[in-house]
C-alpha cells in the first residue's frame, strides 16, 4: 500500500443499531445455544469414550446380529435363570457325595460345630480362623431364602475346610487327625469322578458369558450409532441456529467503513503467524476458493462480505489487545528487574564503603 495510513493498535468495535430489548433477546438465545452445545459435547464425549474402550470385532458388520439393549437384558436374565437351574441340579447330585461322606464311620467328630467351652479348647479360635462342620454345610445346601450356596465349588471348599481345620488343630497321629485325613482322601476320590461335570458347567458358563458380553457390546454400539446420528443432526441444527443469529446481528450492525478496512488490513502486519492463520481461516470460510496455502496470499478487503469483515475486525481487535497486555507485563517485569539491579548496586556500594572503613588503620 503506497498511501500512508495512520495505524492504531486499537480497532474500534463499532456501533450497533440493535435496540436494548433486541440485544437482550439475542443474548438470551446465545446463552441457550451455548447450553445446547455443552449438552452435545457431553454426549459426544460419552460416544468417544465408548469407542475408545471397545475392541474391534473380527466379524464383519453384515454378520452381526444386533439386538436392542432391553432384549439383551431379557436374554441375560433368561440365561442366568437357566444357569442357576443347571447349578441347582449339579449341587443336588453333589448331595449324594455329601451323604456318603457324612454317613462314614469316621464322620461323627465333624457333624456339628466344635464345642469349644465344654472341651476346654481355649486356643481354638486362635488357631482356626474359620470353623466349619457338616451340619452348617447341610443347612447352607438346604437354604430356601437365597442365603445358601450359589455354586458347587463353594460346597467343595467348605468340605475341605472341615478336614483341614481338624488336621491343623489336632496333632498328627491323633484319632481326630487320622479320621479327618481318611475322610479327606475318600472325599477327594469321589470329587475326582464328579469334577468333569463341574468343568463342563464352567465351560458352558464361560461361553454364555462371552456371548452375553458380545450381545451387550453390539447393543451398546447400535445405541451409540443412533446417538451419533442424532448428534450429527443436532449439530446441523446448531449451525443453522447460529447462522440465523449471525444474520440477525449482522443485519443490525452498521457497515464497515473504508477507513476501518484499511486499519484492519494494516493490523494484519502486527499479528503473529498463528493469528494470521486464523485470519486466513476466516477468509477461507467465506470464500472456499481462497487458497490459504499459496506462497503469496492476497486478501481483498473490498470484496469480503460484512459478516467476514466483522469477524476479522473482532479477531484483530482481540489479538492486538492481547499483545498490548503482554507487552505491558513484559515492561513491568523489565522495570522491576532494573529496580532490583539498582538496589543491588547501592547495597554493594554501601558494603564496600563499610569494608574500607573497617580496614582503615587507627591514628
Amino acid at each position: 500500500m503506497a498511501e500512508s495510513v495512520p495505524v492504531s493498535d486499537h480497532i474500534p468495535a463499532g456501533e450497533s443499531k440493535t435496540v436494548p430489548v433486541e440485544v437482550e433477546n439475542i443474548k438470551k438465545r446465545v446463552e441457550e445455544v451455548v447450553q445446547w452445545v455443552d449438552s452435545l459435547e457431553h454426549k459426544l464425549a460419552q460416544v468417544e469414550e465408548f469407542y475408545s474402550t471397545i475392541a474391534v470385532s473380527n466379524s464383519s458388520p453384515s454378520s452381526r446380529h444386533v439386538v436392542g439393549i432391553r432384549k439383551v437384558q431379557q436374554e441375560a436374565a433368561r440365561r442366568e435363570a437357566v444357569a442357576a437351574k443347571r447349578m441347582h441340579d449339579l449341587m443336588r447330585q453333589f448331595g449324594t457325595i455329601f451323604r456318603q461322606i457324612t454317613q462314614h464311620k469316621c464322620a461323627w467328630p465333624f457333624m456339628h460345630p466344635v464345642d469349644v467351652e465344654s472341651l476346654g479348647l481355649d486356643d481354638y479360635y486362635e488357631v482356626i480362623d474359620e470353623p466349619m462342620d457338616f451340619s452348617t454345610i447341610k443347612n447352607q445346601m438346604e437354604a430356601k431364602d437365597g442365603t445358601g450356596y450359589k455354586h458347587v465349588m463353594q460346597i467343595y471348599a467348605d468340605m475341605r475346610l472341615v478336614f483341614e481345620n481338624a488336621m491343623k488343630y489336632n496333632e498328627e497321629g491323633s484319632d481326630v487327625y487320622s479320621m479327618a485325613k481318611t475322610l479327606l482322601a475318600k472325599f477327594e476320590e469321589k470329587w475326582t469322578h464328579f469334577l468333569p461335570k463341574v468343568q463342563e458347567e464352567e465351560k458352558i458358563r464361560e461361553e454364555e458369558e462371552k456371548q452375553a458380553a458380545m450381545e451387550a457390546l453390539l447393543a451398546k454400539e447400535a445405541s451409540h450409532t443412533k446417538t451419533t446420528r442424532d448428534l450429527s443432526n443436532e449439530i446441523c441444527n446448531v449451525n443453522d441456529e447460529l447462522e440465523k443469529l449471525r444474520q440477525v446481528v449482522v443485519g443490525r450492525c452498521r457497515k464497515i467503513t473504508s477507513e476501518e478496512k484499511r486499519n484492519i488490513g494494516l493490523a494484519f502486519l502486527k499479528l503473529s503467524p498463528d493469528e494470521l492463520q486464523k485470519v486466513l481461516g476466516v477468509v477461507a470460510q467465506a470464500d472456499p476458493r481462497f487458497q490459504t496455502k499459496a506462497e503469496v496470499v492476497t486478501i481483498e478487503m473490498d470484496v469480503l462480505d460484512e459478516p467476514t469483515l466483522w469477524r476479522l475486525k473482532f479477531l484483530v481487535k482481540d489479538a492486538l489487545e492481547k499483545k498490548k497486555k503482554e507487552e505491558t507485563i513484559k515492561t513491568e517485569e523489565c522495570r522491576g528487574t532494573k529496580q532490583n539491579n539498582e538496589v543491588s548496586k547501592k547495597r554493594n556500594a554501601v558494603n564496600k564503603l563499610a569494608e574500607r572503613r573497617t580496614k582503615r588503620p587507627c591514628l
